[in-house]
This record gives C-alpha cells, sequence and structure tokens, in this order.
C-alpha cells in the first residue's frame, strides 16, 4: 500500500504540473442564445400532452428560434423554421417544439420502439440520428459546461433518453427515465410535446432562479440537413459539446416533491431446462428482489439493488473470433449502465477490443460457464460542486469455479476552468483466495477548442505472484472540419493485471498516428470526401518489435446519406506463442507479413430498405482471410422492422482451412411506444448452434414494466437440432416513487 500511496502522489503531482500549460478554452463565436422557461400557475392551466401545442399556456412562451446548419452547409440559416417553447408547473418542465416543413409529405417517421432514434458515430463516438425526421433536446441542469442529459422524439412519438458524459466521450443510450411525448404530423411539419417530471432530473437547489445549458438540435431528413440552436459550428461545436450550449433561464423556485426515494421491486417466475448425458435438468425458478434510488443531495443518487436478476436482457451476439485476442462483448444490464460514463477510465479504441479499461462491468456475475447471482450492490453517483464522484460495491455469490466476491470502484473527477478535469479511480476486487487492486489519475484538456490533451497513468497490484505493474497513454487529438491529427502513446506493462477491467494485451509499447483530410468538393452530389492515413508502431516492454502497420482510406458521403470507404494497408505480425483459430487449425509462432483491404458502405438510412457491408481481405499468418459481411435492414412502416445479417468467413493458412458463418435475423414488431416484441435468431456453423430469443416488454406504467423472455438454443457436434437448454421467464416490476 505504500508503494500504492507513493505512485498516486507522484501521478497527481504531474496531472497538477500539466494544469500550468493549459490555455483557457476560446470561447464560441458568436453570442450564445438564450430562452426564458415560463411559469405557468394552477388557475392559468396546464399543458395537456398530445403533441399538438394549442393551449394557451404555450402563448405565453416566446420561442427559441434561429436555428443554423451543421450540414449540408455550416453556419448557413436552416431552410425550415424550427420553434421551441419552454414552460413549467411545480413539478413538471414541459417543451413544444413546431418543427415546420415546407414539403411535409417528405417527412421520414418509420421509427416506433424506444429507445431507437439515435446511436453513436463509430468513428467519433459523437451522438447521431437514426433515418428518421427528429428532434432532440439537451439540457445541462448543473451548468458544468460539460455532461447533460438528452430527450429525443420523432413524429411518431417514439422516446429516446440518454446521458451525455465529459462532452461526449460517453453516449449512454441506456439511461431510463421517467418522461412523457407525444408527436404529431401536421398540415406544415410536425410538432412535439415533453413533459418531464423535475425529479427525472437533477439540478441544484435554491430559490433563486437558475441558468441551465439548453440545446436543441434538429434533422430534416428528406434533405439530410442537421439543424442546431446552439454550438453548430462543424470545428468547435456540435450537440455533444455541452459548453457550446445555449441558455435556459427563468427556472425560480424549483422545489423537490417527496423524499426523493424511488423503489422498484421485482417478481419473477420461471424455469430452465439444460440437456445432461442422459437426461434434461429442469430447474423452476421464483425470485422476488428489488431495487432502490435515492438523492442524498442535489445531483448525487444512491442506487441500492437486492438479490438482482438480470433475465430479461437480450442475449449477445455471436461472434467468430480470427484474432489471437479475446472477443469483447458489450454491457446490457441496467444497474451498470446508468452513469457508467462516470466510472470510464482507459482507452477503448475504434474498430478494436478495448486495449485498456480499469473497469468493464461485466466482471461482475457473468463468468465463462454462465451467470453468477448478485447477492446486492450499492452505487453512489453524482456531482459534489466541481467534482464527479462514483463509489460502487457489488457482493456476488460463489458460482462455478468462483468464491464469494466482493467488488468495489472507487471515482472522482475534479473539473478544471469550462471544460478541462483531473481525475483519479481505484478499483479492487478480493475474494478468500486473494485481492486484485488498480489504482491511476487521468485528465483531459483543451488549449483551443480544437485540440484535446488526455491520457492516464495506472499501477495495478495484486496478492498473487506477479501483477504488479503500470499501464499509461498520452493522447493529442486535432479535429477541425477539414484537418484533422492524432498522435498517442500508450505502454502497458508485462505483469499489468485489471481483474475487473479489460486488457487486450500486456507487454507492450505502442505509438499511433493518423492524419486526415476532409475536402468538401461540389460535384457528384458528394457532401464530404475523407482521405486520411495512420500509422502504427508496436514493441515489447523491452523494444522488440511486435507489429506495426500502415494504411490509408478514401471515405466519400453523399448529400444522398450513402457512404463508402475503401482502405489498403500494409504491415507486420510477430506470433510468440501458437495459438488456435478455431479447434483444429493453428497458427505456429514466427514472423508474418500482412496485407489488408477493407470496404465499409452503406445506403441512406432514411431509405425504407438499408443494405451495409464491412467486408475485407486479408494476407495474414502465412496464408489469407476473406470476410464477406452484410446486413439487410427493412422497415416497411413504423411498426415492423427485420433485420438480417450474414457473416461468412473464409480462412486458408498453412496449417489448414475452414470457413465460418454466423447468421442472424432479428425481428421487431412495435404495437405501440409501450408494447415491443422482439426476436432474435442466431446461426453459428463452428459451433453448428443455433439459438432463438424471445422478448415481450410492456411498459405498464411509467417507469415499471412486464417482460416475457424466452430462449433455446440447440445444436452438437452431430446435429443441428440436437436440444441443448432452454429457459423462460416472467417478470413484472413496479416503480413507487416517494
Amino acid at each position: 500500500m505504500a508503494l500504492m500511496t507513493a505512485l498516486w502522489r507522484r501521478m497527481l503531482a504531474a496531472g497538477a504540473a500539466l494544469i500550468v500549460l493549459v490555455i483557457p478554452v476560446a470561447a464560441q463565436e458568436g453570442d450564445v442564445p438564450a430562452v426564458t422557461a415560463v411559469k405557468v400557475h394552477e388557475d392559468s392551466g396546464y399543458v395537456f400532452v398530445d403533441g399538438v401545442l394549442d393551449e394557451p399556456t404555450w402563448q405565453t412562451a416566446l420561442p427559441a428560434t434561429g436555428f443554423f446548419q451543421r450540414e449540408p452547409v455550416d453556419g448557413a440559416p436552416a431552410s425550415e423554421v424550427t420553434e421551441v417553447r419552454v414552460v413549467y408547473s411545480a413539478t413538471t418542465l414541459y417543451v413544444g417544439v413546431i418543427a415546420h416543413d415546407s414539403r411535409p409529405q417528405n417527412v421520414v417517421s418509420r421509427i416506433l420502439q424506444r429507445d431507437k432514434l439515435m446511436s453513436t458515430d463509430e468513428f467519433g463516438g459523437s451522438p447521431v440520428f437514426a433515418g428518421d425526421d427528429a428532434v432532440a433536446l439537451l439540457f445541462d441542469t448543473f451548468h458544468d459546461h460539460r455532461n447533460g442529459v438528452v430527450f429525443a422524439t420523432n413524429p411518431n412519438g417514439a422516446e429516446f433518453e440518454a446521458l451525455l458524459t465529459d462532452e461526449g466521450r460517453e453516449f449512454n443510450i441506456d439511461w431510463r427515465a421517467v418522461w412523457e411525448v407525444k408527436a404529431r404530423r401536421t398540415d406544415d411539419g410536425w410538432s412535439a410535446e415533453f413533459a418531464i417530471p423535475f425529479r427525472s432530473l437533477r439540478f441544484p437547489t435554491g430559490s433563486e432562479g437558475q441558468n441551465w445549458g439548453f440545446n436543441v438540435y434538429r434533422v430534416i431528413r428528406s434533405k439530410n440537413e442537421e439543424v442546431l440552436w446552439s454550438g453548430w459550428s462543424r470545428s468547435t461545436g456540435g450537440f455533444h459539446r455541452v459548453s457550446g450550449a445555449g441558455h435556459l433561464a427563468g427556472l425560480n423556485d424549483l422545489q423537490r416533491t417527496g423524499v426523493n426515494l424511488e423503489v422498484k421491486p421485482y417478481l419473477l417466475s420461471g424455469g430452465t431446462q439444460e440437456q445432461l448425458e442422459t437426461e434434461i435438468d429442469t430447474d423452476p425458478r421464483l425470485n422476488v428482489g428489488v431495487d432502490a434510488k435515492y438523492e442524498v443531495r442535489p445531483g448525487l443518487v444512491l442506487d441500492m439493488t437486492v438479490n438482482t436478476d438480470f433475465a430479461q436482457v437480450e442475449v449477445d451476439d455471436e461472434q467468430v473470433n480470427l484474432t489471437r485476442f479475446s472477443l469483447f462483448f458489450p454491457e446490457k444490464r441496467e444497474f451498470f449502465l446508468e452513469n457508467s460514463g462516470i466510472f470510464e477510465f482507459g482507452f477503448r479504441g475504434a474498430f478494436e477490443p478495448p486495449p485498456f479499461l480499469m473497469f468493464f462491468s461485466r466482471r461482475i456475475g457473468i463468468a465463462e460457464d454462465g451467470e453468477v447471482p448478485v447477492l446486492g450492490g450499492m452505487r453512489l453517483t453524482g456531482r459534489v460542486g466541481g467534482q464527479t464522484v462514483g463509489l460502487l460495491n457489488v457482493v456476488t455469490d460463489s458460482a462455478f469455479d468462483q468464491a464469494r466476491t466482493n467488488f468495489a470502484v472507487a471515482r472522482v473527477k475534479r473539473d478544471i476552468g469550462d471544460r478541462h478535469f483531473v481525475g483519479a479511480m481505484l478499483t479492487d476486487r478480493r475474494d478468500h483466495n486473494g485481492w486484485n487492486t488498480v489504482g491511476g489519475v487521468d485528465w483531459s484538456f483543451w488549449p483551443t477548442g480544437t485540440l484535446n490533451i488526455q491520457g492516464y497513468g495506472v499501477r495495478t497490484a495484486t496478492s498473487d505472484v506477479g501483477g504488479d505493474d503500470f499501464s499509461y497513454r498520452v493522447n493529442l487529438d486535432f479535429s477541425t472540419d477539414r484537418v484533422g491529427w492524432n498522435l498517442q502513446q500508450l505502454m502497458v506493462g508485462p505483469e499489468t493485471t485489471a481483474d475487473m477491467g479489460f486488457v487486450t494485451r500486456t507487454d507492450m509499447r505502442r505509438t499511433d498516428g493518423h492524419i486526415r483530410l476532409s475536402p468538401r468538393p461540389r460535384v457528384l452530389g458528394l457532401r464530404r470526401l475523407d482521405v486520411f492515413t495512420s500509422l502504427q508502431y508496436l514493441t515489447r516492454i523491452d523494444g522488440v518489435l511486435q507489429d506495426w502497420a500502415w494504411g490509408g482510406a478514401l471515405s466519400p458521403s453523399w448529400n444522398s446519406g450513402e457512404s463508402l470507404t475503401l482502405y489498403y494497408g500494409r504491415g507486420f505480425n510477430r506470433i510468440d506463442e501458437s495459438f488456435e483459430l478455431s479447434d483444429d487449425v493453428e497458427v505456429p509462432a514466427g514472423d508474418y507479413d500482412l496485407w489488408q483491404v477493407f470496404l465499409f458502405g452503406s445506403t441512406s438510412n432514411h431509405r425504407p430498405i438499408v443494405f451495409s457491408t464491412q467486408s475485407s481481405a486479408q494476407g495474414t499468418f502465412g496464408g489469407h482471410m476473406v470476410s464477406l459481411n452484410g446486413t439487410l435492414t427493412l422497415r416497411p412502416n413504423a411498426n415492423v422492422t427485420v433485420d438480417a445479417r450474414f457473416n461468412h468467413n473464409i480462412v486458408d493458412v498453412p496449417d489448414g482451412s475452414f470457413t465460418a458463418d454466423v447468421a442472424s435475423l432479428r425481428l421487431s414488431y412495435a404495437f405501440s411506444t409501450k408494447l415491443i416484441a422482439n426476436t432474435l435468431l442466431q446461426y453459428n456453423n463452428l459451433d453448428n448452434s443455433f439459438s432463438a430469443n424471445v422478448r415481450v416488454n410492456l411498459i405498464h406504467s411509467p417507469g415499471s414494466d412486464l417482460f416475457i423472455v424466452f430462449n433455446e438454443r440447440r445444436g452438437d457436434d452431430d446435429s443441428l437440432w440436437a436440444f441443448e437448454d432452454r429457459g423462460a421467464v416472467v417478470k413484472i416490476t413496479y416503480l413507487a416513487r416517494f
């Protein structure tokens, strides 16, 4: 522990020294827009949430207008008028949106299912809209210029909410809140009414008027036009840049009601069947548990869970691993998803498994052999003055070869100026067999509005022999609309052990460089043409070369919404230990030259039929691999979505050859915004397996759900239809707010 303390002192001193080098962030050019919320009293009437702004209440508020384009013409006035009004009562914040459209017949609205309106851009990590016309609202309730909550809808009144952390470092689309929205198509476009209870938001208390950060983001899909009320600049703005938001004023005497306590018990009934050697084992299930949420102080929330169950979570997508590293599966469990951005520490990378994450929540309650019971847990997260804090403690029961285990995380981030932070985090996993502790500091500074300097330093320690080592990362990222570059140094020591995290490989020192040019030629309907090149050089800690790779790409995108990326690269891999690509094909240790060709492309996602592909050909491991990957999405109407995927891999290396196929069919039917049925069918030829997952979700009251879930898996070496296991559960939850 003395070593850990000394390390922390050195890391904090280094972080403090970097603060001196930071130049204050330049303010956004131009005036920051502002809108005033109007309080409505009981005797003047309230808003009836039906999507039509016909109540007299709305006329008491001046609208926020003056939207500007981000695409296709940076800074040009929006081609269609958007009006946004804000009023509030003692308990609820109401936002009314009128989205005018001169061609109302072209308004696109094919999404009805919850949580499908937006996603995260896989290249930049920023929020992007799906294929519909839509409007998104951002509230920076603590006005810290870095974190916010997002609510969005489309002309169907589909619901979407998310958390923005550190100006888009994480866009958490799995956060759930209690609120209401309705929308209507009109003769001149569409309109929407949002009703957001104040107790669903976190904000400072006080009788004096509050100013919140506020922004509105609209997509006019028939033109693929993106407009914002504030922060529209491509170079220094964007919806995820919370510091570029406008202001929402006039919020006076905001009072919390009740004791700020939410209790959500659940009742689950069901059972599982599993094929043993000579018989089928049946295991009935009857579980009860409870989740609770208490706002300890404004902005600081305590979550508690007892006898936690995740039976309603959708199964993982099948993947084929054709590398020597572990696959990465995303977290899908609600308890770990909420406020997960607070515990983000490390480097996720792009188009690769994360090189280093100090905390990866799937290490809790999930083992290679199946689910590990979660006995209970507590999480304290939120804002305290200029700090963001997070404390997590979860206890899992013994299962399979794992003993009863305690998992603990402590996180703090200190704001510096408007956009910078210095943080620290500690993780600790321990059972009666031993312990593993990891601690470190991280930072993010913005010397200018286009240059970000970030990094971390980590020390790991364990009760076992070995496991005591270091990892660090320093990254410089410069990005404008026309030019971008990135330079990174990453090191992971040979004995680095993070039992609560995800480490792709150890004993490496990696240097990455990336340069992008993005002209906007006005030919062939092009909107943008990205040309970029990248170089990666990776050695062991002792300096011995392990890998290098160079590549270049051409990536045009069109005003119609279509996109294409062509990539070619060369490289080298050194394999120190042999590994298996499949059960009977081995790649021996040795040096291998590498060449790669990738093709990524997609038709516009606003069409009823969308096709995308991520295909590649590689010369690697002394042979070659070809991967043909296609996704076909059909949206004939707002209720039905069909998503068919097929991945065909051909592997031919000196030790042998094989094909690996993964196919899936996802069927979704939204009866309404409150009742959704999903079916996922998957086939994997390497395992000779077929699986089915059926989920029905009824939101029977705000924040309360009824789930009906059925899973079945078949297949073995002899027959695809040989029974393996099945399970069925009914789970009901009820949210009570006090």
